[in-house]
């Protein structure tokens, strides 16, 4: 019985359990099967990279207070973080991986690094 490439339907040469012609349709195939998921995978960790590089930006000193204007001026997404983290006291923090941002009085916020 002769085996055909699911991918361009070609005549498949080699191993018996063999499954496509070529690498290139094997990657073509498996590409389009995870489209979906590989962009919205994409996207989100794009707009996580760039909340990361705002907060490094604007936190040169590992410790700063910034205005909530600023940071949307510079196209900070505030539903996007990596984690939260609560002080004992009930301070809710909230980290793009080790840059985190607290929520001050007046649209203030103090920027942190965690090491």
């Amino acid at each position: 019985m002769e085996k055909q490439c699911p991918e361009c339907g070609d005549k498949i040469i080699g191993r018996s359990d063999k499954k496509f012609c070529s690498d290139s349709c094997r990657n073509l195939f498996n590409n389009k099967l995870n489209k979906d998921q590989t962009n919205l995978i994409r996207n989100t960790n794009n707009a996580l990279r760039k909340n990361y590089r705002i907060l490094k930006n604007l936190n040169p000193s590992e410790k700063t207070k910034t205005t909530k204007s600023k940071m949307l001026n510079s196209g900070f997404d505030f539903n996007l973080f990596t984690s939260i983290y609560t002080t004992k006291a009930g301070t809710v923090y909230y980290f793009i991986y080790d840059q985190g941002y607290l929520p001050l009085d007046n649209d203030y916020f103090a920027l942190v690094k965690r090491n």
